[in-house]
């Protein structure tokens, strides 16, 4: 029993310590990039909207490859684009034209009637969703990227740390005290002997 309180406890401060450095890595990278966190060359994506569903649900997290050539995607990619300087869109592409040097592509929302109204240039292609979806969990980052979501996402896991800890010690201390309280019975005992 002990055994398994002991693993159990250094399980659950690891969780806990592995959760603390997470939240500080995603804070942390989304301030210095000024934006989407980015982690081995792939940028995080929170999914506002319904369009693309059921391929990712809204408050997801998509993973998406930026640079390379913009000119090479084909029908059935799944691109992020620009559509204004304020506001991402991520689209099936549905068709690509080409217009001298330039090339567009249609695109449209999975779950949308109807393609997008404009075509999109190569040069507003940012990157390439690359199949990675976690859901409900760009709502999180949506928080993380506010003053209030940083401060609390850096220190809620140190708080829950700290928590633990203190229990921990009083859970040691308490087992320290019934040890003292039953030792001296012992001695007396061995005294009357």
């Amino acid at each position: 029993m002990k055994v398994a309180m002991k693993w159990s406890s250094r399980l659950i401060s690891f969780v806990l310590f592995v959760v603390l450095v997470f939240m500080v890595f995603i804070v942390i990278s989304t301030k210095a990039s000024g934006g989407e966190p980015e982690l081995f060359g792939y940028q995080f994506k929170t999914v506002l909207s319904g369009s693309m569903e059921p391929e990712f649900k809204t408050g997801s997290i998509i993973a998406v490859k930026p640079g390379g050539d913009m000119t090479r995607f084909q029908e059935g990619d799944v691109i992020t684009f620009m559509e204004s300087a304020e506001k991402l869109i991520t689209h099936r592409v549905v068709g690509v034209k080409q217009s001298g040097e330039h090339v567009m592509y249609e695109t449209k929302g999975d779950n949308n009637n109807a393609p997008d109204s404009s075509l999109v240039l190569s040069e507003n292609v940012i990157a390439k969703y690359e199949g990675f979806t976690i859901p409900y969990v760009g709502y999180v980052g949506n928080f993380a990227q506010s003053k209030e979501g940083a401060a609390l996402l850096l220190i809620l896991p140190g708080l829950l740390l700290l928590i633990y800890s203190g229990i921990t010690i009083w859970q040691g201390v308490s087992q320290l005290e019934k040890g003292n309280k039953t030792q001296p019975a012992v001695e007396e005992v061995k005294e009357t002997i």
